[in-house]
């Protein structure tokens, strides 16, 4: 699934979220307790508004749930793996990029 964003809007309500899903709000408000990698803001009503980083991770979240049929506690285990293997390749990249400068600080002394 695959939901359109617009690049002008910084937050999205519940509602138009289930509508986008074609899910029920009650849904999206036990995805959003039960995962830690949704963060939705509450405006002065408490009601959740969620920015499009959210509105990315629910896409995951359905794609795992809905449509490969994953458990939540097996899309739970998969989210965070893919953050250990980001922060992985995060950690990988500083290294390479640290090498890269100490060996053209090496070449500009030859």
């Amino acid at each position: 699934m695959h939901i359109n964003l617009n690049p002008d809007k910084r937050y999205y309500s519940m509602g138009e979220l289930a509508k986008a899903f074609n899910v029920n709000a009650s849904l999206i408000r036990f995805w959003d307790k039960e995962f830690d990698i949704l963060k939705p803001k509450k405006n002065a009503k408490g009601n959740r508004m969620f920015t499009p980083e959210d509105v990315k991770n629910l896409q995951l979240i359905y794609h795992l749930v809905k449509e490969r049929g994953f458990t939540l506690e097996g899309a739970k285990t998969h989210l965070k793996d893919r953050q250990k293997k980001t922060l992985d390749t995060f950690e990988i990249i500083s290294k390479l990029e640290s090498i890269k400068v100490q060996l053209m600080n090496i070449k500009n002394e030859l």
